[in-house]
């Protein structure tokens, strides 16, 4: 054939006409996708439409093929920068001859998991606009576009459109009803679109509710705080309470108010020249600060803060807490105040935050002088997430505002979907299935009927949300904790076809940063915390195990020592300094007891000690997180605490950077398990003491041995097994001081060393690792039926 034909044949055929069905699923709704696709589709002279429906978005664009190749990888490497796309099929089909491209109505197609885009920090170009007298929106706090403002706070139902969100009683004025039908505009289908004319308004009430009758409330906020008083403060998922960061008798206010005794504070600053007059702040801490999720940062704090109540914001720490303002309510108070606030969850201690105007007043009636509120509804209540950054990555510490509800895309597929409770503590639930899991906001402590409450309501929401129906529940060991108890009234609701699954709480540890850091196969799993049952209905809390999702040995653990009544053990650390010292001194203990606890009541130990010998009420325990507690008492820094932690957290704070000793340990083996005795290391702490040892020191030296403990038990293991990868998970990992010693330790001993980066090390990373868990177990009963069969 002659050359220059097939050349014509070749053009014609990539002009002719085709047609393609595409289905994007990830986060695509609420980022500007379909505007974007309505972009590229006008770019490319292509004909068909776009939606949102159940599976994400979908799109049928007609014309020449060329032309449709490249519109379809323009959409992989051109998405808006809130897209997540996960995956992106298409099929080719006849053309029907569409006139035009445009934008249809959401579609509700069959029920599948559709991401869900978190809140987003205000952008650029809505901040320059909040701040330009010439703008419309001029200090409007209510400002927003596709590319910034609530997604999941507001969010009922899916798909993502105006008419589900509690945006939707407000109804835009024609101004605004243009910018949200122009394609062109940035605020094209932005679902909370609103101005000063037609969407919601703050206004600021006293304590006992009165409209205050004034022309710009946020500036009188701001006086306000000036003068001392405390202020809720309405925000994207719930109140604040904010006062004057500057005032230590603002603070102490707050503090009194709130029966919030020691507990630190989290601090919002205008920006991060601010911060760094308090902080030390590196690159990749401003990148988390700035970063559009606007997150609590943990910060090194400067030895001289001298226009900052540092002491009184967090008390015996080395660090700070502090974020950017993230809405623009919060930049125009920041900006009139100019200065740090303190802006700590709006609630009582204990308490799930309050995030409604009608709950506010009763509520937080009692410590707040003032309330800003606003009348945007609030769908879902979402605290805050906090983070620090280790070796250059995240590392969560309360994954919430900002993150949830967006998925972990993980290795493990979910054929069935699961719902997994999590623990008691720091609690978040998470939904499993496909490829994807998504770890609810934080939901506190699990220790009151209000923290329940939130609990429930926020499972409620996410099986209406994401149009899922577990028959699978996956929960903890513990039968007294209430997310047990719930999924077992749960199961039992469902009936038939429903199952259970508990999970052991240090196998779950390691399993959910397996999950998180995508390890397959098994593992070393050091998982040190304050408590956890085990499998042999003790309270585990220092273990060394040989792991991987569908099962776990206990390989090695720390030598067992009684918890003197219980709860009240970890509520008054001087009880484990008592039980540490019997574990070390044997009868002696008692008496170096009563030498050491001088604060302490004689007759209360002496009454302890009988607890201890009688085993009465005195479980045995292998915990890390109470030696930390033992330690802590016996240097004279905490006999009791007032928050989970405490003990441990201000050990860690007292440690001399500088330290390079450490104590001995005896590693005890019993055929092909061990045990750790730290019998040795507290005798040593109780010479230093004798010698007059610094506590900075001593409290170094303890954490310089734990971090050698972890090294060698690791060794042991692989000399057994010739496995190399560690896994560090629990709570006791939250330590930066242990942290920065175990990790280059175990590195320079040629480990594969492993740390969180999208879940917390705590309790509220568990209800990933407890949906793995679960996932593998029911798959291995299924293969073995099908064997059976």
């Amino acid at each position: 054939m002659n050359k220059n034909l097939l050349r014509a044949c070749i053009k014609l055929e990539q002009r002719k006409t085709v047609r393609f069905r595409v289905n994007v699923s990830g986060i695509v709704q609420g980022v500007g996708f379909r505007p974007f696709i309505y972009s590229l589709a006008k770019k490319y002279f292509l004909q068909g439409f776009v939606l949102n429906n159940t599976l994400g978005v979908k799109i049928e664009v007609e014309g020449e093929r060329e032309k449709i190749k490249s519109f379809l990888s323009e959409i992989k490497t051109s998405a808006p920068p809130l897209a997540v796309i996960q995956r992106i099929k298409y099929e080719k089909l006849a053309p029907l001859g569409y006139a035009a491209f445009e934008i249809r109505k959401s579609r509700k197609e069959k029920e599948e998991l559709v991401p869900i885009s978190p809140d987003i920090s205000i952008c650029h170009d809505c901040l320059r606009e909040l701040l330009d007298p010439e703008d419309r929106r001029f200090a409007y706090p209510f400002i927003n576009c596709i590319n910034c403002g609530p997604r999941f706070t507001i969010i009922q139902d899916i798909p993502y459109d105006r008419s589900r969100t509690t945006m939707k009683v407000f109804r835009m004025c024609p101004d605004c009803q243009v910018e949200y039908e122009d394609p062109s505009n940035r605020r094209f289908h932005a679902q909370p679109n609103a101005c000063p004319v037609c969407g919601p308004q703050v206004m600021l009430l006293d304590a006992e509710g009165r409209k205050a009758r004034v022309a710009d409330p946020i500036k009188e906020v701001a006086d306000r705080l000036k003068r001392g008083c405390v202020v809720a403060v309405k925000g994207l998922g719930g109140f604040h309470l904010a006062c004057d960061a500057t005032s230590p008798k603002a603070v102490a206010t707050l503090r009194k108010r709130k029966y919030r005794e020691d507990k630190p504070f989290a601090l919002m600053a205008l920006d991060v020249e601010m911060i760094r007059k308090f902080c030390q702040v590196n690159q990749d801490e401003k990148n988390l600060l700035f970063s559009s999720r606007r997150p609590i940062v943990l910060l090194r704090k400067k030895e001289e803060t001298p226009s900052l109540a540092a002491e009184e914001i967090a008390p015996q720490s080395k660090f700070l807490g502090f974020m950017l303002p993230y809405t623009p309510l919060h930049h125009l108070l920041l900006k009139e105040i100019n200065l740090p606030l303190v802006m700590t969850s709006g609630n009582m201690s204990d308490e799930p935050i309050v995030y409604g105007n009608e709950e506010a007043l009763p509520k937080l009636g009692g410590i707040a002088d003032y309330f800003l509120i606003h009348n945007r509804d609030i769908q879902m209540r979402c605290d805050d997430s906090v983070l620090r950054v280790f070796q250059g990555k995240e590392l969560p510490l309360r994954r919430s505002r900002g993150y949830a509800p967006q998925p972990i895309k993980v290795k493990v597929f979910f054929n069935e979907p699961i719902l997994a409770v999590g623990g008691q503590l720091k609690n978040t639930f998470c939904l499993a299935r496909g490829d994807q899991v998504i770890i609810s906001h934080h939901i506190g402590d699990l220790e009151n009927l209000s923290a329940l409450i939130s609990f429930e309501e926020g499972i409620k929401h996410f099986l209406k949300l994401f149009h899922t129906h577990p028959k699978i529940l996956a929960c903890d060991l513990h039968p007294d904790y209430l997310s047990t108890k719930f999924a077992e009234d749960y199961v039992k609701r469902l009936g038939r076809g429903a199952s259970l699954i508990r999970v052991q709480h240090h196998h779950a540890h390691i399993a959910s940063l397996m999950a998180d850091r995508g390890i397959e196969g098994k593992v070393i799993g050091v998982s040190l915390d304050g408590a956890g049952m085990g499998d042999d209905g003790r309270i585990w809390g220092g273990e060394f195990l040989v792991a991987d999702y569908l099962s776990f040995t206990r390989l090695g653990h720390l030598k067992e020592v009684p918890l003197p009544g219980a709860e009240e053990a970890i509520k008054k650390p001087w009880r484990m300094a008592l039980s540490h010292l019997k574990g070390a001194f044997g009868e002696d203990g008692l008496e170096l007891a009563l030498k050491h606890l001088k604060k302490v009541n004689p007759d209360k130990i002496l009454m302890v000690d009988k607890l201890i010998k009688k085993r009465i009420n005195a479980p045995l325990t292998s915990s890390v997180g109470r030696l930390f507690d033992a330690v802590s008492s016996l240097i004279g820094i905490r006999n009791e605490i007032n928050y989970e932690g405490q003990a441990a957290m201000e050990l860690e704070m007292a440690c001399d950077d500088k330290e390079k000793k450490s104590y001995p340990f005896n590693i005890l083996k019993e055929g092909e398990k061990f045990m750790v005795d730290p019998g040795p290391t507290i005798r040593s702490v109780v010479a230093d003491l004798g010698k007059g040892e610094r506590g900075d020191a001593i409290a170094a030296r303890f954490h310089n041995s734990l971090a050698l403990i972890i090294l060698q038990s690791c060794r042991l293991i692989r000399e057994r097994t010739g496995l190399n990868r560690v896994a560090l998970s629990g709570g006791v990992f939250q330590n930066m001081y242990l942290l920065q010693r175990v990790f280059p330790l175990l590195e320079s001993a040629n480990f594969q060393v492993y740390t969180h980066n999208q879940v917390p090390p705590n309790d509220g990373g568990i209800s990933l690792g407890q949906a793995a868990v679960a996932h593998y177990g029911r798959k291995i009963k299924k293969e073995q039926k099908i064997k059976c069969a």
